[in-house]
């Protein structure tokens, strides 16, 4: 149930962002904690990022969900665009002075003062969602609103052996974990990127802000097309994903301009990386949708994890790769286009079919 899984992921959020801020002196136990702590919140991250369409089928109704879909998904979006600001604004870069094992020692005592700052407003505002799930946060509302949010669902076994045999769905899998997986670790190091081309931490952080809000907003409006005009989402996700493919493109050859000669400037730079944002970040809900409607009866937490976990795998590889090939990003950037390529290709050959719609529909009628 939702109320259980909720103050479960909330719960493991407090223990991991209070572990952080326990302040000991001794700098070794003081990064033992501060691993723990980020264990703790890692494995809350499933429900986070998987739960969405769940509560959209559990809560809303057919006309509703993929709207319910994209604000429940695309708000997580929104804490991740909220620290490419706090980072930048409320700890001060120590690029500006020198290296950091040449700064004054005020200088290093002011950056640890502000980063434990960070670090215990962290700590309040999961206390504060903690507390809230658990004076109240249902499982279920007292009337399911659709046949399919009544229905039996299969269980864990036979859905992952129905995942692994489904070859659709593994294809819509790899198109939804590649591209996001790569731009997940891609934009984790954007100032690393960008610092090349002279802009500055503060711009970069800028840069992710805008093109996850703009995410966030063309999703929701994306998500709320599909209610109104259903039987759409792969038309939507090829849009979406073309989109992608030619602003990452823009953005390389950008990058590369001795050999190109395109204008590098901060407009173009802003533009590029802001509509790759927009683009692959709207399509988060649409293929959670997606999957639902095409593993159906599998569990919504289910298929959505798996895909969640391909994405991760994916990133975490990339990032691998950048521990030994971190001197020269033009290889990262050029992994960008190739992932949405990829990921256009497999949509495009993609069949859709929308069987827990064709439950609703048919039974309700």
């Amino acid at each position: 149930g939702l109320r259980v899984t909720v103050l479960l992921t909330s719960s493991l959020m407090v223990l991991g962002a209070g572990l952080r801020c326990i302040p000991v002196s001794d700098l070794e136990i003081r990064k033992k904690l501060i691993h723990g702590g980020q264990l703790l919140n890692g494995l809350a991250g499933p429900t986070v990022m998987n739960a969405a369409p769940f509560l959209s089928t559990t809560w809303f109704s057919p006309d509703e969900r993929a709207t319910a879909t994209a604000i429940a998904s695309l708000l997580n979006y929104l804490g991740s665009a909220g620290a490419f600001l706090v980072g930048p604004l409320v700890v001060p870069s120590p690029n500006g002075t020198a290296h950091l094992l040449l700064a004054s020692q005020s200088n290093t005592e002011h950056i640890k003062d502000r980063i434990e700052a960070v670090l215990y407003a962290e700590f309040g505002m999961v206390s504060l969602i903690f507390s809230a799930a658990l004076a109240y946060f249902p499982s279920r509302p007292p009337f399911p609103p659709s046949v399919a949010a009544a229905s039996q669902r299969l269980s864990y076994r036979r859905s992952f052996c129905r995942l692994l045999s489904n070859f659709r769905f593994l294809m819509i899998a790899l198109a939804y974990a590649i591209p996001l997986g790569v731009f997940s670790g891609w934009s984790g190091v954007l100032d690393l990127i960008l610092t090349p081309v002279h802009v500055s931490q503060v711009d970069a952080g800028w840069i992710g802000f805008w093109s996850i809000v703009g995410g966030c907003v063309v999703g929701i409006a994306m998500a709320r097309f599909a209610d109104f005009i259903r039987g759409m989402l792969k038309f939507i996700l090829l849009l979406l994903l073309s989109g992608a493919t030619l602003a990452s493109t823009w953005f390389t050859l950008t990058c590369l301009t001795s050999v190109t000669h395109l204008p590098l400037t901060t407009a173009t730079l802003y533009t590029s990386c802001i509509l790759l944002g927009i683009f692959l970040n709207s399509s988060v809900p649409i293929f959670f949708e997606l999957f639902v409607e095409t593993v159906y009866p599998v569990p919504e937490g289910i298929s959505c994890g798996v895909v969640t976990f391909l994405s991760n795998v994916f990133m975490g590889v990339l990032l691998f790769f950048l521990t030994f090939y971190h001197t020269e990003f033009s290889w990262f950037n050029w992994c960008l286009p190739g992932s949405c390529l990829l990921s256009l290709l497999l949509i495009l050959c993609f069949r859709e079919s929308y069987d827990r719609l064709y439950l609703d529909v048919v039974v309700s009628v």
